[in-house]
Parts: C-alpha cells; structure tokens; sequence
C-alpha cells in the first residue's frame, strides 16, 4: 500500500503543509473547522448534514476529532473519526485532518488507524498524546512526539497541538516551549493552539516559540 506522501498533491488530498504555504504567499488567512463526533459515533447522514453547513463558508480544511481513550481494541473510535473524514473529502471535495491520539494505544492498533487511513486516502492527521486518567497505561507512543515521528515515517502531513495558556500537565512556559520544539524536530508541519481566553498570552507564546527556533505555523484554534 502506498503511503500518504505519494498521494495527489491537489484536491480534496491536498497536504495542509500546503495549504499554509499557497494561503502566507498570497497574504490570506488558513480557516478551518472541526466537527466533534459525539462519544466517537457520527452518523453518515449527520456528518453529511454538517458539512452541508460548513462546506458553503469555503474553509481550507476540517478536521475530525478522535476519542482521546485511545483506539481501543474493537476500533471503533478511530473508525468513526476516519469515515467521516473520508466522507468529508470524497462527497464535498474539502480536505480533512483526522486527529489521532496515542495514550492507551497500542502500536497494534496504530498500525491499523494508520492503514485505514490510507486506504481512505487520508493525507492529513492531527498527533495528539490524549487526556491521562487514573486507568492510563504508558505504551510505545506515550509522548506526542513520538506519534509524531511515527507517522511522518508513514508519509502523513502531521499537525500537533500547543498551548498558550499552559498544559494541564506543564504550567512552566519555558518547558511548553521546549515540548513545542520537540514536535517540530519530530516532524509536524504546523501547530493548531488550544482554546485560549487571553490574547496576549498567545502572542507571547508566539513570540518565545519564534525565538525558540520554532519556524512552521501556528493557528489559533478557536
């Protein structure tokens, strides 16, 4: 099976990196939405009915988000996430990020996300470690990086998560800066903030990230 880097460079495809890259040459502004399948699950027809809404505002891309247990072993949260993704891109030609978290997870089950998704022609992912929780068990793929790096190996356009306002597991914001460093050396090709209350401390998240050596983007994610 092919892996994501020799997919079609254009279209419903399109690798986000690119994106970014056309959007900054022509001054424009990267919008994009995310769709929450409830408890893993979204019908169909209920993802239809969302992207009828969205697919009108003409955004650059949307992403679905993934169950932040793990996969699982039945799959059916990676499943889901990656179905409507692929709907997303084959029925209203928008590409799609499907996100994907590690913690619980297996590299089993990893591999298998990883080949679903490529036989769905998914290009683009979303590398997120995922909520600890009392019952967390440290696996292969315990850090966000390591996520990383496995699927730039697989070819994957990759975007990871940063966090203006701290981590819940890190309130030292140079520290934040240096997991946000670790990213990028790991592979990811642009970072999508977390929901955040304070203007100013985004930009001067921006600003110690920039002189951190952090060189690809970073959006707000509203």
């Amino acid at each position: 099976m092919p892996d994501a880097a020799s997919r079609t460079a254009g279209g419903p495809s399109r690798r986000i990196s690119d994106i970014y890259a056309s959007s900054a040459a022509r001054g424009k502004q990267v919008l994009s939405f995310e769709i929450f399948p409830p408890r893993g699950e979204l019908s169909d027809e209920n993802a239809r009915a969302v992207a009828r809404e969205l697919t009108p505002l003409q955004p650059d891309f949307i992403s679905v988000t993934h169950s932040a247990g793990g996969s699982g072993s039945d799959g059916l949260s990676y499943n889901a996430t990656n179905q409507v993704s692929s709907l997303i891109q084959d029925e209203f030609g928008v590409p799609s990020m499907a996100h994907l978290t590690c913690i619980n997870t297996s590299r089993a089950d990893l591999e298998r996300a990883v080949a679903d998704m490529l036989a769905r022609g998914i290009v683009n992912v979303l590398a997120v470690r995922g909520d600890l929780s009392s019952s967390s068990k440290p696996g292969e793929f315990s850090l966000a990086k390591d996520l990383i790096a496995y699927l730039k190996g697989e070819g994957f356009c990759v975007g990871a998560a940063a966090y203006p306002e701290g981590h819940i597991d890190c309130d030292d914001p140079k520290v934040n800066i240096e997991h946000l460093k670790a990213k990028q050396d790991a592979g990811a090709d642009f970072f999508v903030t977390q929901l955040f209350f304070t203007n100013s401390l985004f930009y001067r998240f921006r600003e110690d990230a920039l002189a951190a050596g952090i060189t690809v983007p970073i959006s707000c994610g509203v």
